[in-house]
């Protein structure tokens, strides 16, 4: 199995819902600036409104990091629009919704499940150059936690900027980062 770390997400033009409206999102729209696509299996549903409502409690941080939430699952974005209007929990949902019914994106990021016709709960960290910086998947019956993601989105934006530094495990903003070199090598 092949890693997607470091590959260019791929050209795509999806529907998405977003701010009360339809309107489509092309690889375009990420040039630049970082980006999370946080993949679902469907709408209405039952781990799924758990997970986005995280998301969206989230959005206004990730929003001041510089981070665009893309949430994609294979519905169409009239499913997306039915589901926010009668979901008090998807209501709270400012980031674009993107649909990805012919399955493409999921594909693509490697979450589609053929058989199905669904996607798998997968967590990409995109940089400003189209690069695939963090890949998470995880079965469909293990919701994820957005306090996770913002720290990890943290992480991978220190070492961007500092590339000769690396955040060890559990790091936070402000807290002591890592030079790797011999000096280091069995001492940690």
């Amino acid at each position: 199995m092949a890693t997607l770390i470091n590959t260019k997400i791929p050209d795509f033009k999806v529907q998405a819902f977003h701010k009360g409206a339809f309107k489509p999102v092309t690889q375009n729209d990420l040039r630049g600036k970082w980006s999370v696509f946080f993949f679902y299996p469907a709408d209405f549903t039952f781990v799924c409104p758990t997970e986005l409502g995280d998301m969206a409690d989230k959005y206004d941080q990730l929003q001041k990091m510089g981070v665009e939430v893309y949430s994609v699952s294979t519905d169409t974005h009239f499913t997306h629009k039915a589901w926010h209007d009668t979901s008090p929990t998807i209501k709270k949902i400012n980031f674009p919704m993107l649909a990805d019914p012919t399955g493409f994106l999921s594909r693509a990021f490697g979450v589609y499940i053929e058989e199905a016709g669904l996607a798998y709960r997968g967590t990409f960290l995109v940089d400003p150059e189209g690069r695939i910086k963090l890949a998470e998947v995880n079965d469909n019956g293990i919701g994820r936690n957005a306090d996770e993601l913002v720290r990890k989105v943290q992480a991978a934006q220190f070492v961007a900027s500092h590339p000769d530094e690396v955040c060890p495990a559990k790091w936070k903003p402000g807290e002591k980062t890592l030079k790797p070199g011999l000096d280091l090598v069995g001492k940690i």
